[in-house]
């Protein structure tokens, strides 16, 4: 048995290195199964065959629906009746087929299926439909036919990722305007990818894309796998979008569900055919307890099917350049990792890891890079599941990357529940580093998650209420000077000690006051927080505007360096009593001093002989700060006793400040 590079890096999975062997062998087994031998990107190519094509004869639609007794196509070319000439064929394996000439559907015509199963009937929204839209009186939702004469030409089709740190812009469309509505793809293109590229930001991560019914879900509750949502315009608007944005040269990812579908049942895959269980499992294996909703089987080929179509659908049709798999800890366990700690590494390898869920992320990520060496795909998972970011061919599952969804969480509880004069900074750097060393991942102070309805964002606890009374610069107050120095502390010390990539959720860069609370019953239906108030970073006579300049001096100056492509981030010093960290990555060094009222001077940072200059710091009066640091002269290390004893940096450190130095090459005079 030859031991996988994954088990010889951690002794501490020699006893399951026969499992992770094993996982791995299922995986390859049901590849070559689905394949022959082929290549996964030819088995993906369901949405070629599927749903409803343009011929060289007129038009034909194909679905998959194993238990049904017939299907009739009915749409506005029929006036909505079952007629026999809109009746589709059975092909066998459950597999259905209707051809049509060109006079008889057009671009724009709504359609659906009627279908009969054993025991009932019920109209269904075809499961491959690349458009589909809810009218706006009714609610229904139907399929349309799209097929433009102007078909969308790509102005960027070879964009190819950069090989560099992704530093994320999470974003959601519909939320991204200042307006009380849902906003637009094109909106997005033109007003807000303009901001991202400027905020320094090079991946942008859109949320909600895929067709969902209940725009409060934030899009995670997809009905329409294939099918861009239309509340935000039309397929082609959102190819703008991504083709602009590659033009900007900004990779775009997005939000990929396959780990639970909606319920619904005629615009969703719930009963499609009738009965649970075609895409589905029976039972309450079936049925997520906290998400009400209904989890894929799989351990069915035709699902495999499915979804790996769906990829390849998003990165070839639309280019994407990959994807942040929603709920991947839900996927990997029988009780979606619910109520548990992982705390041991048995708890990983034991009768609750969905084996065949496992053998479907392994084969979606060998996909995703068949299609696209530099494609991204990054895992939600909040287990730690050993391997989940490792490359394949050293025993893991092979995501680029895992979210570091500890460290918010981390941020969340210690503001919450300790005063900031006893923050150990020692834990906090603890916090900020802990992670496999075989895996990447994308660290972030907050996400979406930390600004939805029931939490708040770190701006919001630091400051609270004065957010809507004090942000004036002409108004003192101690409560909003602590938060915008802490935020600054906060996001420097997540993303410069990040594991490979950074997050930031649209408007947190600049502190952005208002929750997230999509339009419901219980708020009488308002977008009142379901958008962004960009106004206020762009209003000079508020704060919001030092804390985005801040963020973006702190962008740019990662991306320029390289710097979370440096591997080793070193902890130099920390004082617990004092509250000083120091840290380091490459010739950058970190100082912070989260004592909120001692400051000190001449502080001396324990370092080997060399010399630093400042390249910025969060107490510039240009993002709030009062300027105590010098950063125009050059700060040399200084030996305790003779030059080949201790040497110690020695700083002004203001109190609850960060500053950035770079060490400057030193040569030692004899």
């Amino acid at each position: 048995m030859e031991i996988p590079k994954l088990v010889q890096n951690d002794p501490w999975l020699e006893p399951f290195a026969p499992a992770i062997i094993a996982r791995n062998e299922l995986a390859r087994s049901k590849e070559h199964e689905l394949t022959g031998g082929g290549s996964l990107s030819g088995f993906a190519g369901g949405h070629l065959w599927f749903g409803l094509h343009e011929t060289e004869s007129g038009w034909v639609i194909r679905d998959w629906a194993p238990n049904a007794d017939a299907i009739y196509l009915v749409g506005d070319f029929n006036g909505w009746e079952e007629q026999y000439a809109y009746r589709l064929d059975p092909l066998g394996n459950g597999s259905w087929e209707l051809h049509l000439g060109y006079d008889q559907l057009k671009h724009g015509d709504l359609y659906a299926f009627s279908m009969y199963w054993p025991g009932g009937n019920g109209k269904r929204v075809p499961a491959w439909a690349n458009r589909v839209v809810q009218d706006s009186e009714t609610l229904i939702f139907n399929a349309q036919v799209w097929a433009p004469s102007d078909a969308y030409q790509w102005q960027y089709p070879a964009f190819n990722r950069r090989d560099e740190a992704p530093l994320i812009y999470e974003s959601h469309v519909g939320m991204a305007g200042e307006a009380e509505r849902v906003h637009t793809y094109n909106e997005f293109r033109e007003h807000i990818l303009p901001r991202i590229k400027a905020a320094g930001y090079n991946t942008v991560q859109v949320m909600a894309i895929p067709e969902h019914p209940y725009y409060g879900s934030f899009g995670y509750h997809v009905s329409g796998f294939f099918a861009p949502s239309s509340r935000f315009g039309t397929p082609d608007e959102l190819k703008a979008l991504i083709d602009t944005a590659h033009q900007l040269g900004l990779a775009v990812i997005m939000d990929l569900v396959h780990s639970h579908a909606v319920k619904n049942e005629t615009e969703g895959l719930g009963k499609y055919d009738g009965t649970r269980y075609q895409f589905f499992h029976e039972g309450a294996r079936g049925e997520h307890p906290a998400w009400d909703s209904y989890c894929f089987n799989y351990g069915k080929n035709e699902v495999l099917h499915f979804l790996l179509s769906n990829i390849r659908y998003w990165l070839e049709e639309f280019k994407f350049d990959g994807f942040r798999f929603d709920g991947v800890t839900s996927m990997l366990y029988f009780d979606h990792g619910l109520g548990k700690a992982f705390t041991t590494y048995d708890d990983y390898f034991t009768p609750n890891l969905d084996a065949d869920a496992v053998a479907y992320l392994y084969l979606a990520n060998k996909l995703i890079h068949e299609m696209n060496p530099n494609a991204l795909s990054i895992a939600e998972e909040v287990s730690g599941m050993p391997g989940l970011a490792t490359p394949q061919d050293e025993g893991g599952l092979g995501f680029d990357y895992r979210m570091a969804m500890g460290v918010p969480d981390f941020w969340i509880k210690l503001i919450k529940e300790l005063p900031d004069e006893q923050w150990d900074v020692g834990h906090i750097f603890y916090e900020l580093t802990s992670k496999r060393l075989d895996e990447k991942v994308v660290s972030y102070a907050e996400s979406h998650d930390q600004a939805l309805v029931g939490d708040k964002t770190i701006i919001f606890r630091l400051i609270d209420k004065e957010m809507y009374f004090s942000m004036r610069k002409d108004q003192p107050n101690l409560l909003v000077d602590r938060g915008v120095a802490l935020h600054k502390m906060i996001r420097l010390a997540t993303a410069a000690s990040a594991g490979g990539a950074y997050l930031n959720f649209m408007g947190n860069e600049f502190g952005h006051p208002e929750w997230i609370d999509f339009p419901r019953q219980g708020n009488n239906w308002s977008y009142k927080h379901a958008r962004r108030i960009w106004s206020l970073a762009d209003d000079r006579e508020l704060r919001f505007h030092w804390l985005a300049d801040f963020d973006r001096e702190m962008m740019q100056w990662i991306r320029r360096t390289g710097l979370l492509d440096i591997p080793g981030v070193y902890r130099y010093f920390d004082n617990k009593e004092d509250q000083i960290l120091a840290f380091g990555r490459g010739d950058y060094l970190l100082v912070f001093n989260f004592n909120p009222v001692q400051s000190f001077t001449g502080y001396g940072i324990p370092m080997g002989p060399a010399k630093y200059q400042v390249l910025f710091d969060t107490d510039e009066s240009r993002f709030g700060g009062q300027d105590r640091i010098a950063r125009d002269m050059t700060y040399y290390t200084r030996p305790a006793a003779g030059l080949s004893s201790q040497h110690y940096l020695n700083l002004y450190l203001p109190a609850r400040t960060a500053m950035v130095l770079k060490r400057e090459p030193f040569k030692r005079v004899r």
